[in-house]
């Protein structure tokens, strides 16, 4: 299938929200009523969308390049093995796969601005062959138990409302066997650089945001996004909860990002 649908959404109970409370979650720094963050956030990448990529390369000065390379390579392209890819954005992580040599994929997104951006892309790149677009909510995916074999989510899950029902989802699609990889910004392990790296997230990146897409407001979200998003050691243990065995992350940059890895044993 090769049509973007609008996405589909889970039911009230589906999940529930990663602070536990009944009512509220995080957007940033700011505390906003549960059912208003999806449509935030949808907001942003509405936004972002056609300047995404350029303001990738800026909000990591080009380095997500080698760091989507190696979250590549974890995955382990094979013609026999199939790939979800979460939250897939323009592309970046489905066309990688494809160019390693993997089979059938998914390149799904709640943010339909963002998969018609990914969709043109892939006509640009020659790389539809083998590819579908699936508009998706990740905490109610409508694949079946057990049938895919990679799913991989990347710089998307810190923007969703429950991320273990987003595991849990993973986990539940994935044949047994199976592996889920999450890249994404996590906590800084060098002590010396954090004061550097704030700066350029609170100060610098909105005001690139503001000169470059015209949207300071998005790029202030993104960056306060990242210091909401849990630590590696805590991410790790919402896998296991959601049932992931063989769970383990790697840090990349002394920890600006890291890859978390899980099985379905």
């Amino acid at each position: 299938m090769t049509d973007i649908s609008q996405p589909y959404h889970p039911s009230p109970s589906a999940g529930r929200p990663d602070d536990r409370h009944a009512d509220t979650t995080d957007f940033g720094f700011r505390d906003v009523p549960l059912r208003e963050k999806k449509s935030l956030v949808r907001n942003v990448f509405d936004s972002v969308a056609s300047k995404y990529d350029i303001m990738n390369d800026v909000m990591s000065l080009g380095i997500h390049r080698a760091w989507k390379k190696i979250f590549v390579n974890e995955l382990g392209p094979h013609p026999d093995l199939s790939l979800l890819d979460l939250a897939g954005g323009t592309g970046d992580i489905s066309f990688g796969w494809l160019r390693g040599g993997g089979g059938p994929a998914i390149l799904s997104d709640i943010n339909v601005s963002m998969l018609t951006v990914g969709r043109n892309r892939a006509l640009e790149r020659g790389l539809v062959s083998g590819l579908n677009f699936l508009a998706v909510d990740a905490e109610a995916i409508p694949l079946a138990d057990n049938s895919v074999d990679r799913v991989s989510i990347a710089f998307g899950l810190r923007n969703c409302t429950d991320k273990l029902q987003v595991l849990r989802e993973a986990r539940r699609i994935l044949r047994p066997g199976g592996r889920f990889l999450c890249l994404e910004f996590s906590r800084v392990q060098v002590a010396a650089f954090a004061p550097v790296y704030d700066a350029w997230s609170f100060h610098v990146l909105p005001r690139m945001g503001a000169a470059i897409a015209g949207d300071r407001e998005s790029y202030q979200y993104l960056a306060e996004s990242i210091r909401m998003f849990p630590d590696q050691e805590t991410l790790a243990d919402m896998m296991r909860e959601a049932g992931l065995e063989r769970v383990s992350y790697q840090n990349l940059s002394g920890g600006i990002a890291a890859i978390h890895s899980g099985w379905k044993i």
